[in-house]
């Protein structure tokens, strides 16, 4: 039987050599052991001077014991003493060359694993040299830059720039390949390998070590990990959505790695795919990923009576939540009327809410994805500068990416809230009775497939909410396979959406489209505004045969929902 993860072309050459040399020396390691225990438990049956009864050997005893019943006393001393002395040098021998081998890992996973990352794994760092720059940028009275902060990094291009963290996970990798056949860019034929990314930086840190060695700490080679090792078209086919990190059984973050590589590429060398260029300039301009006027923000709620945030401040008013309705509510045709009908939830259910309207501005979680942590810094003080000015405590969103960014990213630059996803929100008004579902509604037993986001599944841990919102609608919900911490990308997440995939044998979202098609549900239910334009885009690339409907929970909701009489 072959694993395609262990006969990858990731593993030729030397990772393959080196497994199959500690694979057959663990062989003859254990065949030397109970080869010992064999002829030793045979001389204590004989009564041997120095061979006194130790107890039972039943491995030994079972399957090696016969094979030296015959030989007589001497050869069974010799043997005896052959099998211990090459056991005990064997075990001396594997220990020196354990240390550049890959299962130097035995050594290193334990602080690896202890050492590794505790915060959601959604929440990516914050470059504190962007930091400094950003605010001498808003406030050029905030302070003086030193000498020695003159030229940061920004990112990192060799593995000198990489933190300890990271170099220590590059020791710590097995090579087993979860990681690879989690990820959805590897699934889907592009050249991206998580593993590979790890391997490689393994490689070249291990030749910067034997150049200090040589030559000196100041010593260069005019090599970097950066296109030397790991290609840009590797690192732009990543969607950022944590699949690697959550199936490597020793912590190790290959997206961490791929992020600072990434950062190194915009900020360093402003060498980025053309689209994503579009983006960050009009992200810039214009507050937005796409070319729409700013002023167009909160034109999908005419007709709805939705206050803004700067009416209830004016008259002195407050409210019990803020919601966010992040770019892709507020300008893409197909999630407006998501947010028409979240608005409409919050409306039947008597919660005192507002929205920004023109003052709020992408959250930055785009840029920073792609490795523009100036441009999403730049967002996110402006953004917390207008939420704090308003005292905003508590938030809802329907966007997994706005809910991560703001939740988990904006507390360092000062951003301080209670963040809801609005699965979770919703959730909580059908328990706390602020909203009723129609015992006949339209979704009562019809059959529905729910598709995971990455950003609120596998980075927040939120799994239950969406599902508990879709059986309070009596649905029948079939899992696809691949579903909650084991859910597949739907191809969106690391600015993908604003790009041309890199070349594969398919689109992920067509491959996470088909699985969903494969359950034979008659809808898909999702909670976030990316993964309902993949998805669309994916379930109508299927062609001439019946795919099922595509909605937002809160579509659900707002279609099954009786009215409740505000106060009631």
């Amino acid at each position: 039987m072959k694993v395609p993860r262990l006969v990858a072309d990731d593993l030729d050459g030397w990772p393959k050599r080196d497994a199959n040399y500690i694979l057959i020396m663990e062989i003859l390691l254990m065949i030397a052991f109970l080869s010992m225990n064999a002829t030793d438990h045979l001389l204590q049956q004989k009564g041997e001077d120095h061979y006194f009864k130790a107890g039972a050997f039943p491995v030994s005893a079972a399957f090696f014991q016969p094979v030296y019943t015959s030989l007589n006393t001497s050869s069974l001393i010799f043997l005896e003493r052959f099998f211990w002395w090459f056991h005990i040098l064997g075990i001396l021998f594997f220990l020196n060359y354990l240390v550049i081998s890959k299962h130097f890992h035995i050594i290193i996973s334990f602080p690896n694993v202890f050492y590794s990352n505790l915060f959601p794994k959604g929440k990516f760092n914050n470059l504190d040299s962007v930091t400094r720059e950003v605010k001498l940028i808003l406030d050029p009275s905030a302070g003086n830059v030193s000498e020695e902060e003159s030229s940061p990094r920004f990112g990192a291009k060799d593995v000198y720039d990489l933190s300890w963290k990271q170099l220590m996970d590059a020791y710590s990798c097995t090579e087993c390949g979860r990681c690879t056949a989690a990820c959805p860019a590897s699934i889907t034929g592009k050249k991206l390998s998580p593993r590979w990314i790890v391997m490689k930086t393994r490689d070249r840190l291990e030749e910067a070590g034997r150049n200090y060695d040589l030559h000196g700490p100041a010593f260069r080679d005019n090599k970097t990990l950066l296109n030397d090792y790991i290609t840009p078209e590797e690192l732009w086919a990543c969607t950022t959505c944590n699949a690697c990190v959550e199936e490597c059984p020793v912590n190790i973050s290959p997206l961490d790695i791929i992020m600072d590589l990434r950062r190194s590429l915009i900020m360093e060398e402003s060498k980025m795919p053309t689209e994503l260029a579009m983006m960050n300039s009009n992200i810039e301009n214009n507050g937005a990923p796409w070319q729409f006027s700013p002023s167009d923000r909160a034109n999908w709620a005419d007709g709805l009576d939705v206050p803004l945030m700067s009416d209830v401040a004016a008259r002195g008013d407050a409210v019990d939540v803020l919601f966010w309705v992040g770019c892709a509510g507020s300008f893409d045709e197909r999630n407006k009327n998501v947010t028409r009908s979240f608005a409409k939830i919050l409306k039947e259910a008597d919660i005192k809410f507002a929205i920004l309207g023109l003052e709020e501005s992408c959250n930055g979680d785009p840029a920073k994805r792609a490795g523009n942590e100036f441009l999403f810094q730049m967002q996110a003080f402006t953004n917390i500068n207008t939420l704090n000015n308003y005292g905003i405590k508590r938030i809802v969103t329907a966007c997994p990416h706005c809910f991560n960014t703001l939740k988990n990213e904006y507390p360092e630059l000062g951003g301080h809230y209670e963040v809801i996803h609005h699965s979770t929100f919703m959730q909580q008004l059908m328990i706390d009775g602020k909203i009723k579902i129609k015992e006949d509604n339209l979704l009562s037993n019809e059959s529905i497939t729910y598709h995971d986001s990455c950003y609120i599944g596998r980075g927040n841990g939120i799994y239950e909410a969406p599902r508990k919102v879709l059986e309070s609608l009596k649905a029948d919900l079939k899992e696809m396979k691949r579903c909650r911490t084991n859910g597949l990308c739907c191809g969106a997440g690391g600015a993908q959406v604003f790009k041309e995939e890199e070349p594969g044998r398919k689109r992920v979202n067509t491959e996470r489209a088909q699985e969903a098609i494969g359950t034979g549900a008659k809808m898909v239910a999702v909670a976030c505004p990316f993964c309902m334009t993949m998805m669309d885009d994916g379930l109508k690339n299927k062609g001439g045969e019946e795919i099922p409907k595509l909605m937002d929970i809160a579509e659900m909701v707002a279609e099954s929902m009786e009215r409740v009489a505000p106060g009631s």
